[in-house]
């Protein structure tokens, strides 16, 4: 089996990140496809359907085939998988297909998975051209991909914000000894921009606009100096288009109680932390990633809730990617399912 080519894959909810041992991450691009509901037909696929988001004629319609990290279409979500386990090959430039459905795939699922969904996300990858399919919870993927003592008889803390769900685990010894998994995170935070510029501004804005609010002005303390940003959107009113200037307070407000809910669960974890592995997070300190983790003094607030110091990634975006193919060496150390 490991003679062949390994594939470990991040698929997340807003995006899927493929990692090929030697060469690291070669594809990155968002969880979307764009489908014709009159023919059925896939028009695009990643970065090409994500370009077509609210512009194209109705009977083309973008589709997440993931909701909060597990598959909520079964048809879309194969012809998307395949198409991103093709890519990787190309980029490596082996396209035969014999080798291709000879691959062995690992791909992290959330904590929490039922047997059901972990069964439907292997089934996909199997039903993609993947030969065995192993699936791996995704916060002990980010802790190995962070490079943190996970295989050490010592409490790991992590926490992984990505687009459909955090995910928060204590690790030791190659496994996970707590976690805490709920489905709030960077989705949930554009949905609160848009309702907050909504009810304030009375404009609509879509996801895309809201996203780039977060990253550009976004933080989870108040700043002490406000920010604006310009952004386009439609007078709910009079059904016109409207620009208008939006403040980083304004962000910061909307986001108050997705940052609330990701600190309980922090909070959550550590109480079901047994002592002597709450005291080595304590000494090491909690580690964030995931795309979640870049909203900006997103550590610095959780630090002062928790009373413990917060550490983002080297390569927060990477982590669960880079883990997910790394987990291939230590197979025999951790519990995979099959």
């Amino acid at each position: 089996m490991f003679g062949r080519d390994h594939i470990g894959i991040d698929l997340g909810t807003a995006n899927t990140l493929v990692y090929l041992k030697d060469l690291g991450i070669i594809v990155r691009e968002p969880s979307i496809v764009a489908r014709n509901i009159n023919t059925g037909k896939i028009e695009a696929i990643g970065s090409q359907a994500k370009q077509l988001v609210d512009r194209t004629p109705t009977n083309i319609v973008s589709v997440r085939p993931l909701l909060d990290g597990v598959i909520a279409d079964y048809e879309v979500a194969t012809k998307m998988i395949r198409y991103f386990m093709k890519k990787a090959f190309e980029v490596k430039g082996k396209m035969n297909l014999a080798k291709f459905r000879k691959s062995n795939v690992m791909i992290c699922v959330p904590c929490g998975t039922t047997p059901v969904e972990k069964k439907a996300i292997e089934e996909a990858a199997k039903q993609a051209g993947a030969n065995h399919v192993f699936t791996i919870e995704e916060p002990l993927a980010a802790a190995i991909g962070a490079d943190l003592p996970v295989w050490e008889p010592s409490g790991s803390m992590i926490i992984d914000i990505g687009g459909g769900s955090t995910e928060v685990a204590v690790i030791s010894y190659g496994g996970i000894i707590t976690s805490t998994s709920i489905r709030i995170a960077g989705d949930e935070m554009d949905e609160a921009i848009m309702q907050c510029i909504k009810k304030k501004y009375n404009i609509e804005i879509g996801k895309q606009t809201a996203e780039f609010l977060k990253i550009e002005i976004g933080s989870a303390m108040p700043l002490n100096k406000a920010e604006t940003k310009i952004v386009r959107g439609i007078d709910i009113t009079s059904g016109l288009p409207k620009i208008i200037e939006v403040t980083s307070t304004d962000i910061y407000e909307s986001l108050y109680d997705v940052k609330a809910s990701i600190i309980d669960a922090v909070k959550v974890t550590l109480q079901k932390t047994p002592p002597e592995l709450a005291g080595d997070v304590i000494d090491k300190g909690v580690v964030l990633a995931g795309g979640g983790s870049l909203l900006r003094h997103l550590d610095k607030v959780l630090a002062n809730e928790v009373l413990i110091p917060v550490h983002i990634a080297e390569n927060p975006l990477d982590c669960v990617a880079i883990g997910t193919g790394l987990a291939f060496e230590r197979k025999d150390q951790i519990q995979l399912s099959i």
